[in-house]
């Protein structure tokens, strides 16, 4: 029988109790609409440029993990994305892995692709994945997603069996269909479909997180590590995380506090001082 993460394994994997795990929000990959390749050079050059600066800005203030996402590769594809995208996810990930050492790194292929960030994962030794959806159903900009628990678990254990999967409760961009209780859903998710690390986001992409939802999934699986996932800011950061074990956070990090963005040092720094007090 699989038994997901408890809280002290999590915490051995991270090193601390309440890990923050800051975003690489990659630009667009070949075949997204704004993808611009490098002239005279291998067509991913900028891009991989752009991961070596901010993931070793990241380890040098003092972050405990890092999440690669294809970001900026909107209008996403609902389900599987085209070989293009996880050949450059992959070595995008390989690239974040090798500046930073030991720090775990990871990986979401937006918008739900889990089957490709566990091949990601077997390919670089990847420490973790986010899943948007990973059982029951959401709707979606993308339309109805499903998730494919099944499929994931099965596919984890043969290839990269210590991956950890991060499971996110009512997604954010998304809405549960009508008479789906969160208590529910987020019991599901860890009881039946194994997910190490419950993640409870906003409604949207950098928008606070409800402190008294993380407390109903809490609540509801308590021996579950429960995750902030959007929204973390310098002002909530220690709320927030006196009620989650980790947090996820990308946009407050970014110059401007922009989403999709470059890393700003400053904005790191500040982060993190008020989330560690």
């Amino acid at each position: 029988m699989i038994q997901p993460t408890t809280r002290h394994e999590l915490r051995l994997r991270f090193g601390v109790p309440r890990p923050v795990v800051a975003m690489i929000h990659l630009p667009a990959l070949p075949g997204a609409p704004g993808f611009a390749p490098a002239q005279g050079r291998s067509p991913l050059a900028t891009v991989l440029e752009r991961v070596r600066r901010d993931a070793r800005i990241l380890a040098e203030e003092g972050v405990d993990g890092i999440l690669v996402e294809n970001f900026g590769d909107a209008p996403f594809h609902p389900g599987r994305v085209p070989p293009e995208s996880v050949a450059a996810l992959t070595l995008a990930v390989a690239t974040a892995r090798d500046e930073v050492g030991g720090l775990p790194v990871g990986v979401n292929v937006l918008r739900n692709d889990a089957r490709s960030g566990v091949g990601i994962a077997a390919a670089t030794g990847a420490d973790f994945l986010r899943i948007n959806v990973h059982a029951g159903t959401m709707f979606t900009d993308q339309g109805m997603l499903q998730g494919r628990a099944w499929e994931t678990i099965r596919e984890r254990e043969r290839l990269c069996p210590s991956l950890l999967l991060l499971a996110d409760v009512e997604v954010k961009h998304a809405a549960p269909p009508p008479g789906v209780a969160r208590s529910d859903a987020a019991r599901d998710l860890r009881l039946r479909g194994f997910a190490d690390v419950l993640v409870v986001s906003g409604s949207g992409t950098g928008r606070p997180t409800d402190g008294a939802v993380v407390d109903d999934v809490r609540a509801a699986v308590p021996d579950a590590p429960v995750w902030v996932g959007s929204g973390l800011s310098p002002t909530n950061a220690r709320e927030l995380l006196a009620r989650a074990e980790g947090a996820i956070v990308g946009s407050a990090l970014m110059e401007g506090g922009r989403p999709g963005g470059p890393i700003d040092p400053g904005r790191v720094r500040r982060l993190l001082d008020a989330a560690r007090g």
